[in-house]
């Protein structure tokens, strides 16, 4: 293994100089240093190195064979630091980084692929490193680590009194609803929820989604009868459009079904608030503020 001892930066740049310079008083002028220093570290270069570096030529001193030899290697460490240099202060400013976002399965294609697009054009060296999560597991990743940022519905995410995250509003997404395409309102001029209150409905039995359909009914003044229980936006548009039952869907999920038509509420407007989670002080890593940007910037134009 060779001895690190030996690679002196400080003096391999003094070397390098008198190279470029000529002469040592050239080169301490170059350096602001006095014409005995830069002998001084030169000389002591040599000696750990074990190689003479310089030859008299007259009044002058001129490179051995050996010190253009040594500089020949360090111009590739000079010129791994710059790049390294270069690259650290892109990371310092925000403008690099790899930053690895938990999100929730909705979230992924409508938030954070825009977002990612968004951050190819802007900041190509900030990379993000996506893993599709439920809420619980995000929030567990997040606090261990292994996360840097989490998506979750506001109403899945820690309470305030938990001080190790701070939360981040990004989108008020809206809840359509979804009706057969031959359903009697679904050409109807207006629509309210209560509209939909004799419905066989189609939502999961438990979990945030079935408080959130619950929840928004029971607003507009009724309790959904739920006829049909699924998770995914497939199984329930699919259901949906063999006539089973209708169903609220987030606008950011809505998928396209010919047999199905998403119908925007006139009244009571139910909507699902999406929030992004850091540990506390981590907002404050550039790249991190840089993803948040991004991710605010794909939910401000899409629901103002």
């Amino acid at each position: 293994m060779a001895d690190r001892d030996r690679w002196d930066l400080r003096k391999l740049h003094i070397l390098r100089t008198l190279r470029e310079q000529g002469t040592v008083t050239a080169t301490a002028e170059a350096l602001r240093m006095t014409p005995s220093a830069v002998s001084q570290q030169l000389t002591n270069l040599a000696r750990q190195l074990g190689v003479p570096l310089l030859r008299a030529r007259g009044r002058r001193v001129e490179l051995t064979d050996a010190a253009r030899l040594v500089l020949r290697h360090a111009e590739a460490v000079f010129e791994q630091l710059e790049r390294a240099d270069a690259e650290l202060t892109a990371y310092l400013r925000g403008e690099a980084g790899e930053v690895r976002v938990g999100a929730f399965s909705t979230a992924v294609p409508a938030l954070v692929v825009p977002a990612v697009r968004g951050l190819r054009a802007t900041h190509p060296q900030v990379s993000v490193r996506v893993r599709e999560t439920e809420a619980q597991e995000a929030y567990e990743l997040l606090a261990a680590g292994d996360v840097d940022l989490a998506l979750s519905l506001a109403a899945q995410a820690p309470t305030a009194e938990d001080r190790r995250f701070l939360l981040v509003p990004l989108l008020a997404d809206p809840l359509d609803v979804a009706l057969p395409r031959d359903h009697p309102l679904a050409a109807a001029p207006e629509l309210r929820l209560a509209d939909l209150a004799a419905e066989p409905w189609i939502f999961g039995g438990s979990g945030p989604w079935s408080d959130i359909t619950r929840g928004a009914c029971e607003a507009a003044g009724f309790r959904p009868v739920p006829a049909h229980s699924a998770a995914g936006w497939t199984a329930i548009l699919a259901m949906v459009e063999a006539g089973m039952g209708v169903a609220l869907v987030p606008r950011t999920a809505a998928g396209r079904r010919d047999g199905v038509v998403m119908r925007e509420l006139t009244a009571d407007r139910p909507v699902r608030h999406v929030v992004a989670a850091v540990r506390k002080g981590g907002e404050d890593a550039p790249a991190v503020g840089r993803v948040l940007d991004a991710l605010r910037a794909v939910a401000a134009p899409a629901h103002p």
